[in-house]
């Protein structure tokens, strides 16, 4: 009896003894990544952030030291803003807009006078879409916001409060459950288009964009750049290759696939017919600045509606629809046909790094990869501003918050510039 005791014994302080250690482990290896976590945090009102410490004018000026801290920080595990975090802060409006500033946004008459109209196709990360809606925000433009009908439960709140809290957001009145490369992309713009129209903002053009796009000017040099259009679109619009034919060409089926999409169009071996009244196609991106006419010209004119539907089952209607609608001839904002391509570089739309072009075409990417597009490093951050192009893709904060931030503090000394030199 008294061995028996004695193994029990034994046994008890190797299990306590097991149990502390592995206490002590877990307790060590927390506080070593609690030490190396970066909270990405842009509602914060107090308490010191390690994004504080960074200067964004030496990041711009790529000062060597700034630059290091900036690359410091991205080696640490970057924590976002969640979704309920958001929710929360948000729940009460009054102290959510004059916490992050809506009540101080001053416009110039300039502005006033051409209102801009923006539709925002979402899905996730909802601190991010509120940190674009922020950085594109006046008090007299008008902002639709469509979300994916698969987002999750918290977002989709934390979008509905931005709508309740903000009198010129509001979510589109019908909804996709977005697919890749589907017609239901398209169909999301679509859907805010339509709202936009029938909005008592009488606004001069409409912007699209997406949930890792970014703003490069201010309003104030948004509208500057617009006036000078003259009522003409700006999107990109080039002749298709070969490989790019084959979109249209042939008939897509919406299919289960093994991979990230889940779903996807797939090839089928089904011939399409030619587009209707003989449009001849383009292809360009989906990203779009269009003027209130032409929009309404394509909500309402058979043409546009009879090229809608033949678009959709063809792959990723979005990237011809625009570059071909906005090449008919006659439409609101035209550009000609016998006009040469209109590429990305030359469209001021949208600013993207694709991989296989860096070293020629623009600088090598200083963040990281994604589906051969570049996302954005703080090194990139004079590149983007002097590049000349109003908005860029793709942002990650959880790659680079060094460079949102940045761009945040940039355009609201821009903001700040406009207005001081009105009143001067």
């Amino acid at each position: 009896m008294k061995r028996r005791c004695a193994v029990l014994h034994w046994l008890r302080c190797k299990f306590y003894v097991s149990v502390v250690s592995l206490f002590v482990v877990l307790k060590l290896v927390y506080i070593k990544f609690s030490m190396d976590n970066v909270y990405i945090e842009p509602y914060r009102s107090s308490n010191a952030h390690p994004l504080d410490g960074i200067n964004c004018t030496d990041i711009y000026n790529l000062e060597p030291v700034e630059i290091g801290k900036s690359l410091e920080i991205r080696r640490k595990h970057i924590v976002e803003t969640d979704d309920k975090s958001l929710v929360s802060f948000t729940a009460d409006c009054k102290k959510y807009t004059e916490q992050r500033g809506y009540n101080e946004i001053s416009v110039t008459d300039e502005e006033c006078s051409f209102p801009l109209a923006y539709s925002l196709v979402v899905h996730k990360n909802s601190a991010m879409v509120e940190r674009i809606l922020r950085a594109i925000y006046t008090p007299h433009n008008i902002y639709c916001i469509h979300y994916d009908q698969k987002s999750s439960k918290h977002f989709i709140e934390a979008l509905k409060n931005l709508e309740k809290c903000l009198p010129n957001v509001f979510i589109a009145s019908k909804l996709e459950s977005v697919q890749y490369a589907h017609i239901s992309r398209l169909n999301a713009d679509l859907n805010c288009l339509s709202d936009l129209l029938n909005s008592e903002v009488k606004w001069k053009y409409v912007i699209n964009l997406c949930g890792q796009d970014f703003p490069l000017k201010s309003n104030y040099e948004l509208v500057t750049e617009l006036r000078k259009l003259n009522g003409t679109n700006m999107l990109e619009s080039s002749r298709p290759s070969a490989m790019k034919k084959k979109r249209f060409q042939f008939q897509y089926d919406l299919k289960e696939v093994s991979y990230e999409y889940r779903k996807m169009p797939v090839k089928t071996s089904k011939a399409k017919d030619p587009p209707p009244h003989g449009i001849e196609m383009f292809v360009g991106s989906a990203y779009f600045v269009l003027t209130h006419d032409f929009v309404r010209y394509v909500m309402t004119n058979q043409l546009a509606k009879d090229f809608l539907q033949w678009s959709a089952d063809t792959y990723s209607p979005d990237e011809h629809f625009w570059a071909t609608m906005s090449r008919v001839p006659g439409v609101p904002g035209e550009i000609l046909r016998s006009e040469p391509d209109v590429t990305d570089l030359e469209s001021k739309t949208r600013l993207v790094k694709w991989n296989y072009l860096e070293g020629r075409l623009y600088p090598q990417c200083t963040g990281t990869h994604r589906r051969s597009v570049c996302i954005y490093g703080a090194t990139e951050l004079r590149w983007l501003l002097d590049d000349g192009h109003w908005f860029a893709n793709k942002f990650d904060p959880k790659v680079d918050p060094v460079i949102i931030k940045c761009l945040e503090e940039k355009l609201e000394e821009k903001r700040l510039q406009n207005c001081l030199n009105r009143v001067s």
